[in-house]
């Protein structure tokens, strides 16, 4: 087996359990591309893209787009909500129905 090869700074690499999921190796590789970038970015030999991806992250603008897309995903999980919250009533004024049809003599229907 080959030896495990060094980190710049002279540490060896961590080993890391392998991944259970696809998420899990996902967050993995971004770990290692961001800690690459961090590195680059220190060391001075990041390319332009990665320097203007990160300067891009600390504008206003990508704040501004964070916060929207929050509001939006709390919007859309609200009308998730809601169009639960509709279905059960309709099934619950659909029981109440025949309820009373049932109280008044009349025969209950299957109302859909």
């Amino acid at each position: 087996m080959a030896a495990a090869a060094k980190r710049p700074d002279g540490d060896a690499p961590k080993r890391r359990s392998p991944a259970r999921s696809p998420q899990a190796v996902e967050n993995r590789l971004i770990a290692l591309a961001t800690d690459l970038a961090e590195q680059q970015l220190r060391d001075g030999t990041a390319s332009a893209q990665v320097q203007v991806h990160y300067l891009k992250l600390a504008t206003a603008r990508e704040g501004l787009e964070r916060k929207k897309l929050e509001a939006e995903n709390r919007l859309l999980a609200a009308k998730v909500d809601q169009l639960a919250t509709a279905g059960e009533s309709e099934k619950l004024a659909r029981e109440a129905i025949n309820a009373f049809r049932a109280y008044s003599g009349a025969e209950p229907g299957n109302d859909q």
